[in-house]
């Protein structure tokens, strides 16, 4: 069954955002937020009729308009124009101001309007988590063509050390051979040459 859905108001850096949700994690989720906003005073659910009729028109979106202004909720809103001027409103005085009680200016919200608003909220969240496991389906893709990378470059480097531990044991076989020859001849023209030495000395008698 669809969760009723009530509208969330923060401001975060350029802008205050709104959105229609079944509960306040759920806004900070879409927010992107990375503290409870609600616990530390900075968020609150909204009471204002117009707020709500625009969160309830787009529900699971996060609407904007600029910083401190009483202008209309939007998917996409401009810059604060006077970032570079005038002071903005202090915290406190948003706070406050947001605060006035207003009377309401539409009839109530009829349930139909809610089920509908929920339905899409509902519709809007699949479509973001589809989103999400696309783009971590990519991601999984990506880790694995590197990995793949990796295995390959590896396997030829281990390839190649093995090559090289045999073309080296093959070396070094025949440095021990020619070793070995060099100290069987050193041994063969020892004999050798005393043997001729002994014949000179006697030739020389």
């Amino acid at each position: 069954m669809a969760r009723k859905l009530k509208t969330y108001q923060t401001s975060l850096g350029f802008f205050d955002l709104a959105i229609a949700a079944p509960s306040m994690k759920a806004a900070l989720e879409a927010w992107g937020a990375d503290s409870n906003l609600f616990h530390q005073g900075a968020a609150k659910e909204s009471e204002d009729p117009h707020v709500i009729a625009a969160a309830m028109k787009k529900p699971g979106i996060v609407l904007k308009r600029p910083v401190g202004s009483d202008g209309s909720f939007n998917e996409h809103a401009e810059l604060p124009t006077d970032l570079g001027g005038g002071r903005r409103p202090t915290k406190a005085a948003r706070k406050s101001k947001s605060h006035v009680p207003m009377k309401p200016s539409s009839p109530p919200v009829d349930r139909a309007a809610e089920r509908k608003a929920a339905l899409a909220y509902e519709r809007e969240e699949r479509r973001r988590a589809d989103a999400r496991a696309r783009e971590e389906a990519a991601r999984q893709k990506e880790r694995e063509r590197r990995q793949q990378a990796v295995d390959k470059a590896q396997a030829a480097l281990d390839k190649a050390e093995q090559e090289h531990a045999k073309r080296a044991a093959v070396i070094q076989a025949e440095v021990e051979a020619l070793e070995k020859r060099s100290q069987t001849e050193d041994a063969r023209w020892n004999k050798e040459k005393e043997r001729l030495e002994a014949a000179l000395q006697r030739a020389r008698g």
